[in-house]
């Protein structure tokens, strides 16, 4: 069974904000990027919860039959970024998000309105 990539982008949506993840956006890349359909991207204010976030999305990604195509970052826990294919997520230390702001990179991206 195959995750469709919008119930994949609310999963980790969801996932990250169990975590309490802060200011999580989801930007709609449709017609913009060919690398997704979706970024997330979100912070936690320590290593210790940005390596918490990442863990809950990837392991309800996997229980749902997503494949994990890339995870890099566990290590340094400041920016990790999460490769599920349709949707990439990024989740930041607070302090790189402000440097990084790839918000502004991404611009032209709706910003997914909660439902």
């Amino acid at each position: 069974m195959t995750i469709q990539p919008d119930e994949l982008m609310q999963l980790v949506v969801d996932a990250a904000e169990d975590k309490k993840a802060m200011d999580v956006t989801a930007l709609n890349l449709r017609g913009i990027s060919l690398i997704a359909d979706y970024f997330v991207i979100c912070h936690g204010n320590s290593e210790t919860q940005v390596q918490a976030i990442a863990t809950e999305i990837k392991k309800r990604s996997e229980e749902r039959g997503a494949r994990i195509r890339g995870l890099e970052g566990m290590d340094t826990a400041r920016w990790v970024l999460v490769d599920l294919g349709d949707v990439v997520v990024h989740v930041f230390h607070r302090d790189e998000r402000e440097y990084y702001n790839i918000e502004r990179l991404w611009s032209d991206a709706k910003v997914v309105e909660r439902v």
